[in-house]
């Protein structure tokens, strides 16, 4: 079976046998049980994470402790506090793990290493970055100009493999909405 990293990769950026196990060396393996947090905020952020197996949540807390989330991460998708990782400096998010998870974990620098060594992995990097904005900015634009139905709508659609794998109340912070509004939303 192909590794999952090596088929991502792959999918944008065909790599050997050989220059994917060099790749791979430059990541670390995290095992983490579900609840734990794979980063806290005020913590510094060393690693960039790629899922392997498991489900995690980035999420944001008001001073009155309400959580909002933004972001979740299944297997083959990338998850960090980006700001943090790229600027060295103290998470401003929670990222915890809504299942047993694995991740494969690379350093600024030897993403940096590899990126200067490999131009099949710094146009990989490049070609992931556009992907992430783009998909960031659509997320903005539903944010800001879709109604609840909209965004209940898109995220289905967009995410048909999640909905069952993450509790309603999280799908709501998602989405901006109550519980109870999704529970509308989903019973219509």
């Amino acid at each position: 079976m192909q590794h999952l990293l090596k088929a991502q990769i792959d999918k944008i950026s065909p790599v050997t046998d050989e220059e994917f196990a060099y790749i791979l060396s430059h990541f670390v393996f995290k095992k983490l049980k579900k609840h734990a947090f794979l980063v806290q905020e005020g913590d510094a952020v060393k690693y960039d994470y790629f899922v392997l197996k498991g489900c995690l949540k980035a999420s944001v807390a008001d001073d009155t402790g309400k959580e909002y989330i933004y972001q979740f991460a299944v297997e083959d998708w990338w998850i960090t506090d980006r700001d943090a990782y790229f600027k060295k400096s103290a998470a401003t998010i929670n990222i915890d793990c809504l299942e047993d998870c694995e991740v494969l974990g690379i350093t600024f620098e030897n993403r940096e290493k590899l990126g200067a060594e490999m131009w099949k992995y710094e146009h990989f990097l490049s070609v992931k970055a556009s992907l992430g904005y783009n998909s960031l900015q659509k997320r903005l634009q539903m944010m800001i100009m879709g109604n609840a139905k909209q965004r209940y709508e898109n995220f289905i659609q967009q995410y048909p493999h999640l909905y069952n794998r993450i509790p309603k109340s999280f799908i709501a912070s998602y989405l901006g909405v109550s519980r109870e509004t999704l529970s509308r939303l989903y019973n219509s």
